[in-house]
């Protein structure tokens, strides 16, 4: 069977599983099982799949059909244009987090400096900041072993070096891990902001991610609220403190942000449209 007679069966078979992507998802699983991009399978079509990597193909096709993220499929998602390895035990990096790495940037305004990723997950907004900020000094943390362990291997694996992990729930660690300075002039985080009973769980890639990275309580503003406060002890003068958020809770993090003392508190929309990052400075 041609890679496009392939291709054609495995995206029938997920549009018959009301996946949104099938087209995209089907080249990209053909693709991960040939060791070649995208490009190729246009232009080689009409070339022959052997039998050993068609079944493995369609084992990749019968999960995604099942829900299973793409990304954990092939283990690895480009963001920022690294390629990260991902896995079930992290969120999976998503283009409209960018957004935060753009406006953390946008404010390493001095040639050296510290930034914190509060839940680093596979380390993305970390050594995304870190590939374009090289003298920064970059410290991620998260909760879970298996995420700092999978965030040093992606920084490891990109060869960069100004970026460490370690593990923490939230600031708790931080003396404990041997930071002799705990002051940052940038704090960042994408933390949990999902509240318990939406429906949106039960929806699409999200059903297969960590619910602990997902879910938080209060509505889903718990972890902000807390980040918004606990922050300030570890920012240093005029620090600044981006938090990404879920495309409704805008306003209550501006507020609390202004109600905690900071400056400068507004938010950015994201590629769809919707406010995603509130931002202030002590």
């Amino acid at each position: 069977m041609s890679l496009d007679e392939l291709l054609k069966q495995a995206v029938q078979r997920l549009q018959a599983a009301s996946i949104d992507s099938p087209r995209v998802d089907a080249e990209v699983l053909l693709g991960h099982v040939l060791g070649r991009d995208r490009t190729w399978l246009y232009t080689w079509g009409d070339k022959q799949c052997p039998q050993g990597e068609r079944d493995r193909f369609d084992a990749l096709i019968a999960a995604r059909a099942q829900g299973t993220p793409v990304a954990y499929l092939t283990g690895e998602r480009e963001f920022w244009g690294l390629r990260l390895a991902t896995s079930p035990d992290t969120l999976i990096p998503r283009p409209d987090t960018e957004t935060l790495v753009e406006q953390a940037l946008s404010r390493a305004l001095s040639p050296q400096g510290r930034l914190l990723d509060l839940g680093t997950g596979t380390g993305a907004i970390a050594l995304a900041f870190a590939s374009e900020q090289p003298h920064w000094h970059v410290l991620g943390v998260d909760l879970r072993k298996e995420a700092v362990e999978l965030a040093t291997r992606n920084a490891d694996a990109l060869s960069i070096k100004n970026a460490r992990f370690t593990q923490s729930d939230w600031f708790s660690a931080l003396e404990a891990a041997g930071e002799a300075d705990t002051q940052f002039d940038i704090i960042v985080s994408n933390p949990p902001y999902i509240a318990a009973d939406d429906p949106h769980l039960s929806k699409g890639d999200v059903r297969f991610e960590p619910r602990s990275a997902l879910v938080s309580n209060a509505d889903g503003m718990a972890d902000l609220l807390y980040l918004v406060t606990s922050a300030q002890h570890y920012l240093t003068a005029s620090g600044w403190l981006l938090l990404e958020h879920g495309y409704n809770q805008a306003a209550q993090v501006r507020e609390a942000l202004i109600n905690a003392g900071y400056q400068n508190v507004e938010s950015v929309f994201d590629l769809g449209g919707h406010e995603r990052v509130t931002l202030g400075h002590l």
